[in-house]
């Protein structure tokens, strides 16, 4: 009798400690909210079947990871919470659904956070994430909660801000443009790299940092600015432009003789649209290029639509890549649309270890295609696309929904891409894949017909088996100089590209 009224007299204090105010209490409401959107959300478009019970009793185990003296468990359809093996609430949850779940989630972690100095220290918005991270954890490496500060950062980021597509470079007392980003207001009004601002809406640049006038150059979207510059000839200009949102620059090229060599940083919602300038420019004037060396080299990926976009530069029309998972929208076939570039054009793609995701699509279809050698190591293998569900809390769910399958129909997840030329096994393989080439002949053959006829599910041993062929390894400088060779040489670039596939549909 003693220890029943001690355990009831200790619920009822941690329950009202919980409801307390003035930042020790915990907000139950607010996370139960949260917590039944994800799961709601997650419910159909997990890529395994999982039940709202599961997800919720992982989710919980963060519990213990903030605080051992904690844990939750489920015993005779009751959820209990125990301290220290004690338990000291248990709720009812027979035949609950993803709302019960989470509601009764959300009354014992607030019990656990009157109950744990611990839990108080870390504050709410950490639990809610250790208890994001824990549930999952469960379901694959790639799946993830972003916090609500983050969120924004996160979204700028990928969304861009709003200005006229200029960044700037201090030299001395004035501010230069360093480089402009394709098809913004800067550009199309002429400002070029090298320009100097003089004044913008009024406000001199002479003698302000590069910060301060970016800061004059951002603003609202929409919104118009009134500036001057001179351009490197003297000629000073000026102009009335409009900020728009100007997502990052991910396109960065240049040329090397008659190659051009454009670097690809990641797939941002303007990247293919970059790309398609960047083709357009090089084929024009009196010397049109013959090759082009696409370095995606540390790219981590971005939008799988941009990538498939930028695919359709390069590609005639067929398969980009296939995804699968259970909620039916992520069953497709991606296809490029056969704005290809001249046949004659030769084509070498730059892969790393750092190479992911929508950088490892578009590198597998060009190869797989037989349209581009691949030059590097293996790929990372994020072969997975993701949705996002922005939260009541304001954060983001990032969650794992569909697999990808290259367009041969092995998939890109944890095997990454297979080069034709392996890059990191050292010097001398390397000469002696160049020699081969030269005699007609891929060194890699063997091993890139093993990783194209590997299908799902594969062991962690086959994989790890198939990779080693040619370890992920970070770029070389090499790398460039053997890109170029095997477009100089007819011979060479022959023998390294793998044959068109047959069926494209």
């Amino acid at each position: 009798m003693i220890r029943i009224v001690f355990l009831l007299c200790l619920c009822l204090s941690l329950a009202a400690h919980a409801q307390a105010p003035g930042g020790t209490g915990f907000d139950a409401d607010a996370l139960a909210s949260v917590q039944t959107e994800a799961i709601d959300f997650m419910l159909p478009r997990t890529l395994e079947v999982v039940t709202a019970a599961q997800l919720t009793m992982w989710g919980l185990g963060g519990l213990t990871t903030i605080d051992p003296a904690l844990s939750a468990v489920v015993w005779d359809s009751k959820l209990q919470l125990l301290v220290r093996g004690r338990a000291v609430l248990e709720l009812p949850i027979k035949d609950a659904d993803a709302a019960t779940w989470a509601r009764t989630a959300a009354k014992i972690v607030a019990t656990a956070y009157a109950a744990s100095p611990a839990m108080r220290q870390s504050g709410q918005a950490a639990v809610t994430k250790t208890l994001f991270d824990e549930m999952l954890a469960h379901l694959d490496p790639y799946s993830r909660y972003i916090p609500p500060i983050e969120a924004v950062d996160d979204r700028d980021r990928r969304v861009g801000h709003a200005g006229i597509g200029v960044t700037l470079a201090q030299h001395g007392r004035s501010v230069a443009v360093r480089e402009v980003v394709i098809g913004s207001p800067g550009a199309l009004a002429g400002i070029m790299p090298g320009d100097v601002i003089q004044w913008v809406d009024g406000h001199t640049a002479l003698g302000r940092d590069h910060g301060a006038v970016s800061a004059l150059l951002n603003g609202p979207e929409g919104t118009e600015l009134r500036m001057g510059w001179i351009n490197r000839d003297g000629t000073s200009r000026g102009a009335t432009l409009t900020r728009v949102m100007i997502p990052p620059e991910t396109v960065f090229p240049r040329r090397s003789g008659d190659v051009a060599i454009i670097q690809i940083t990641g797939f941002s919602q303007t990247t293919d649209q970059h790309v398609f300038q960047v083709l357009r420019d090089a084929m024009r004037g009196s010397r049109p290029i013959t090759g082009i060396i696409l370095d995606l080299r540390g790219n981590r990926g971005g939008l799988l639509r941009s990538a498939v976009a930028t695919a359709n530069a390069f590609l005639s029309p067929g398969v980009v890549l296939r995804s699968s998972g259970r909620a039916p929208e992520t069953n497709r076939v991606w296809m490029s649309g056969g704005n290809e570039l001249p046949p004659g054009v030769r084509m070498v793609v730059l892969v790393d270890g750092g190479t992911a995701s929508a950088a490892e699509i578009l590198a597998a279809a060009l190869a797989d295609r037989g349209r581009a050698v691949v030059v590097g190591s293996s790929t990372f293998g994020k072969g997975v696309v993701q949705t996002i569900d922005p939260l009541p809390d304001g954060g983001e769910l990032f969650l794992t929904w569909s697999r990808i399958l290259a367009p041969r129909g092995w998939p890109i997840q944890s095997l990454g891409v297979m080069p034709q030329i392996c890059m990191s096994l050292g010097d001398d393989t390397v000469r002696r894949q160049l020699a081969a080439l030269d005699a007609g002949t891929l060194e890699m053959d063997a091993a890139i017909k093993e990783h194209r006829a590997a299908r799902v599910p594969l062991t962690p041993d086959q994989i790890v088996a198939i990779r080693e062929r040619c370890p992920a390894a970070d770029p070389r400088a090499e790398d460039l100089v053997v890109a170029q060779s095997i477009i100089e040489n007819s011979t060479r670039y022959a023998a390294a590209l793998l044959q068109p596939m047959t069926e494209m549909h």
